[in-house]
């Protein structure tokens, strides 16, 4: 309670709620979606892990320049008219204290005019007029992506160069042209790290990591207690930069094989490892959802960890689904309503679920996590 953006702005769309009442709403609307698909779940369900607000280490702000002023802040809900945020109750304190210093960098890079590259002898020139504010609150400070379709001229950099120069607690300026291209350095003081387990892994530009701190320590730690003890051959399939592999790595015994489809991405990850002399990890380039791991590769492992993105890994599901050896599968669902179809096949096929786990570090909002355990033991 108590925001005065929540009526308009798409996030918190249920702050409106006492949170009592919220997080009642939240779990029953969840289970009965699954339980629609999947039967009774009593057996299986697991009390939800919430979070508190003020813990988002990580966000992405719309910026519009409008006639002379700027827009800062989130899309409106279903809407692509961006709401301004003078504090947002679900932002680690340090963003929300340097977010006017945001609006005025970004309202000063629109004032510059360059030239437009054009055919002919007309001269044109424009300015940003908008785009996206990405920002991290890595541990070590403040990483911030500005994403626009505007190259960044002298003019800009130079801009960028006395904010960066002027606030100690911003420690890398990038930018890219588009959200699928690589970010470029306009300015690092230090490289962002991140902790993860027990290992520091400097992160880049615009690296995808969960929005919490907080959250992330819930959803792993109940990865690793699924997986259990016994497992010794475990794949981490849609691993990412790492987040769950680094603490299955520590398990005593364990050899791990860790797959997804950046190459960039799963370079780093090498990098660290071997940084860090991680020894039992094997990293490998494999598109999950074209060319998913057969049941016959999938024979060697013991565990399984998949963490699809929000559409799901049908076809990597039914692979798994056509192993004739016992295997301890962890699902770990950004979206329930894509979850329950994956689900639903592994039931079909004599997987049972053991635990389902809510996790819930969008605070107020429409979205939830879930951690399951499902085996395929006769």
């Amino acid at each position: 309670m108590g925001c005065t953006f929540h009526q308009n702005c798409g996030g918190c769309v249920y702050r409106n709620l006492s949170l009592e009442d919220y997080r009642l709403q939240k779990e029953q609307s969840v289970r009965i979606m699954l339980e629609e698909k999947l039967g009774d779940l009593s057996q299986a369900w697991q009390s939800p892990v919430f979070l508190k607000d003020g813990l988002r280490r990580r966000c992405a702000f719309a910026f519009e320049m409008k006639n002379g002023r700027l827009f800062f802040g989130f899309n409106e809900n279903k809407s692509h008219t961006i709401e301004n945020i003078e504090n947002c109750m679900m932002l680690e304190t340090n963003i929300n204290a340097h977010l006017s210093d945001f609006k005025d960098l970004i309202k000063e890079l629109c004032t510059v005019s360059f030239l437009k590259k054009s055919k002919g002898k007309k001269i044109t020139y424009e300015k940003i007029s908008k785009g996206d504010f990405l920002v991290l609150k890595a541990e070590n400070g403040l990483d911030l992506v500005l994403e626009t379709e505007n190259e960044l001229t002298l003019d800009h950099r130079m801009i960028i160069s006395d904010f960066m120069q002027n606030n100690a607690d911003m420690i890398r300026f990038s930018y890219r042209t588009g959200h699928e291209k690589q970010a470029e350095t306009v300015l690092e003081k230090t490289k962002p790290y991140v902790l993860m387990g027990d290992y520091r892994v400097d992160v880049a530009a615009g690296d995808f990591l969960q929005p919490s701190k907080e959250g992330e320590n819930a959803l792993s730690d109940l990865v690793v207690a699924y997986v259990g003890d016994r497992a010794q051959t475990i794949a981490d399939l849609f691993c990412g930069i790492g987040t769950f592999s680094y603490r299955l790595a520590s398990k005593k015994g364990v050899k791990l094989s860790s797959f997804d489809i950046s190459k960039p991405l799963l370079e780093e990850f090498r990098r660290f490892l071997n940084a860090q002399m991680i020894s039992n990890v094997n990293v490998e380039e494999k598109n999950l959802f074209s060319y998913p791991l057969v049941s016959k590769e999938l024979e060697k492992f013991e565990a399984i960890v998949i963490d699809p993105p929000r559409a799901g890994a049908k076809a990597q599901i039914k692979e798994i689904c056509a192993l004739s050896k016992p295997v301890r599968l962890v699902y770990v669902s950004c979206s329930p309503k894509s979850f329950v179809f994956d689900a639903l096949i592994l039931k079909q096929s004599g997987f049972k679920a053991k635990k389902i786990t809510l996790v819930d570090q969008f605070v107020y909002s429409a979205h939830s996590e879930l951690v399951s355990l499902w085996t395929n033991e006769k």
